[in-house]
């Protein structure tokens, strides 16, 4: 699985490369065939009436698929880790109609009536 890190309105530090490629290694454990994570990490620059939000993107790239999710919090963090749970739940529900699939495909195979 490839990881690709980039910055916007904000400098890309050590640690925060570090947390990222952290998460985005255990996507693995929901959802096998993860080709390609690209995650933009920033700062906002119009939310300056409510102090600095920080957001968080991942787009995974999946064959035949591509999610992305965004999240923004006062902490970037914070916004990492909203991304990931909400990965990990989209990537179950992807996995979940995965298997539906299969099973039809195996009745048919064996000629069940359902």
């Amino acid at each position: 699985m490839i990881i690709n890190i980039q910055a916007k309105g904000m400098d890309l530090t050590n640690a925060i490369k570090q947390y990222v490629e952290d998460k985005a290694s255990d996507l693995p454990t929901y959802f096998d065939n993860i080709q390609e994570v690209d995650v933009i990490v920033g700062m906002d620059s119009h939310h300056h009436n409510k102090g600095k939000i920080y957001f968080a993107e991942f787009i995974l790239q999946i064959p035949g698929k591509n999610i992305t999710v965004r999240k923004d919090a006062a902490d970037l963090y914070k916004a990492i880790d909203k991304v990931k749970d909400h990965l990990k739940v989209e990537l179950e529900k992807l996995k979940g109609k995965m298997r539906e699939v299969d099973k039809e495909e195996l009745r048919d195979m064996k000629g069940y009536q359902g």
